[in-house]
């Protein structure tokens, strides 16, 4: 399962012939995808497959060990300017130092990833306003994690790397996600999401990776040479 560079738009997020080992243990190779604007892509895949390996290689925090990953013409792996401007990745854990409060955590990232803009106005988009001025380790998991999801609306990317986004929500919470998720790609954003639940996102606005497909394959050459 692959895809030509000859059938991507310049305006895609391609990825191309990307391999990675984590230590000395190979993850995937030969793997390749393709995430136009205003659309989804949802990595699917046992434990280890290397979803969070792939958002990590894209957010410029894990090298690739070959391929390259690329849009309008550009080279970005590794382009760690280029990365923090355009690309706002949420681990699967919150981020967020816990003595300090949720206001001075956001206001933290939002310097960091260069976001002028109002932070409470995102935080009541997502309902965690009124624990503003609270320590983080005052929350609830689920707050915790709106907390953490709050830093998506205050990045100006246009990419959202998300690792298994709804960990700690309720089913409010995750339909508050899945609203927002919407309104991104409906504005011409770009989603990749490593997730074990149904999302809700629009049906036409999605398309699946399952990491299977990529799983390490060693060369005929060294298979022989163990023989």
């Amino acid at each position: 399962m692959g895809f030509s560079v000859s059938n991507m738009s310049s305006d895609h997020l391609s990825g191309q012939n990307l391999a990675c080992i984590r230590g000395d243990r190979p993850v995937f190779s030969n793997l390749a995808f393709d995430l136009p604007p205003g659309r989804a892509l949802i990595l699917l895949g046992a434990n280890g497959s290397g979803k969070s390996s792939l958002m990590k290689i894209i957010a410029g925090l894990l090298p690739a060990i070959s391929g390259e990953i690329s849009i309008q013409g550009q080279n970005i792996l590794g382009d760690k300017d280029w990365i923090s401007q355009n690309v706002c990745y949420l681990a699967h854990k919150n981020g967020m130092k816990p003595e300090l409060t949720v206001a001075e955590n956001l206001t933290f990232w939002a310097r960091l990833e260069r976001h002028d803009g109002d932070i409470r106005e995102q935080a009541v988009k997502i309902g965690i306003d009124h624990c503003l001025d609270l320590p983080v380790s005052y929350l609830s998991s689920g707050q915790a994690r709106r907390a953490a999801l709050t830093r998506i609306l205050c990045h100006p990317g246009n990419i959202w790397l998300l690792d298994e986004p709804t960990v700690g929500l309720d089913s409010d919470g995750v339909a508050l996600l899945s609203g927002l998720m919407n309104d991104h790609l409906r504005r011409g954003g770009r989603i990749l999401a490593a997730t074990h639940i149904e999302l809700g996102l629009e049906a036409d606005k999605s398309s699946v990776l399952n990491m299977a497909d990529f799983a390490y394959q060693m060369p005929d050459i060294l298979e022989e040479s163990l023989l």
